[in-house]
């Protein structure tokens, strides 16, 4: 069962090339906050624009910063299933925990495409299998009658990071996979509303930057103590909104870069923030006591 708070973590650049040194150095502070797992080349660490060595190479890095004192779900799906059994192959050599599987995206499978895919996935690997739903991204939603089939036709498959926004679609997660099947919120500004129908926590961006705060939000929740829970939610709901004003990980890089943990470096066509966006982001990383 996966459960906690999880950082999708950055991944540092340095003169165009992985900062592996800088990555290292991460991973020890959210080890040193508190966190329950790391992410690595997911979304918000750029995995896009890394080639499968660099891919492959943060894993890596990452459990072997980690030594083993945190789950790592390592990052590994592709719209190709031949690349997405490759990369899960390979990152499962290096130590990892679990791996992450995005909707196929682009190519917009079938519902019958996509079980089709993440059971070949799940038949190559002995890791456990988290999928990750963000239509929003994908073009395509992974139906949650697709889920529960592929719940109950590989037991490997045991969770979900769910990014479609919807209360209602944890509730029904819940209810058709049952309690071995674990729901971890996509979008940290939704992870409470997620929680309170069934989530068991987050895969974070904001915990780049607050990982013990985001931490003590998640546990908090699950220690049945909501008050303590809201008052973290309600302080730093502005940070969450505000970390997805451009597209992400720009807005969460740029504030790291900002709070002197990494250089404000990305890969194109990732660039720069707007200096009027870069603005609110300063103003609002002030307003809640970070900067």
């Amino acid at each position: 069962m996966f459960t906690g708070a999880y950082t999708a973590i950055v991944t540092p650049f340095r003169n165009g090339k992985v900062d592996e040194k800088k990555l290292a150095w991460l991973v020890e502070r959210q080890i040193q906050s508190g966190i329950d797992g790391l992410v690595p080349v997911g979304t918000t660490g750029e995995s896009p624009t890394l080639n499968h060595q660099e891919h492959i190479r943060v894993i890596e890095v990452v459990v072997k910063a980690a030594r083993g004192r945190c789950k790592i779900i390592a990052g590994t799906g592709s719209n190709c299933t031949d690349e997405a059994i490759s990369l899960t192959k390979r990152a499962e050599k290096t130590g990892a925990d679990a791996v992450l599987q995005v909707n196929p995206y682009y190519n917009k499978p079938s519902q019958e495409g996509m079980f089709l895919h993440f059971g070949a996935v799940a038949k190559a690997t002995g890791l456990p299998v988290i999928l990750y739903n963000i239509p929003g991204r994908c073009g395509v939603d992974c139906a949650a009658e697709t889920v529960a089939r592929l719940v109950e036709a590989h037991k490997n498959i045991v969770g979900m990071k769910e990014a479609s926004g919807s209360c209602d679609r944890v509730a029904q997660l819940k209810a058709l996979c049952g309690n071995r099947f674990s729901v971890l919120s996509g979008d940290d500004s939704l992870t409470l509303p997620f929680m309170a129908v069934g989530a068991q926590g987050v895969i974070s961006v904001a915990s780049n930057i607050i990982p013990a705060e985001v931490t003590l939000m998640v546990r908090a929740f699950l220690d049945g103590k909501a008050h303590v829970a809201a008052a973290v939610h309600e302080k730093y709901f502005p940070l969450f909104k505000d970390l997805f004003i451009e597209t992400n990980p720009v807005p969460v890089k740029t504030a790291m870069a900002m709070l002197g943990m990494i250089r404000e470096e990305f890969r194109l066509p990732l660039c720069a923030m707007s200096g009027k966006n870069k603005a609110v982001l300063k103003a609002t990383l002030q307003r809640v006591g970070v900067l």
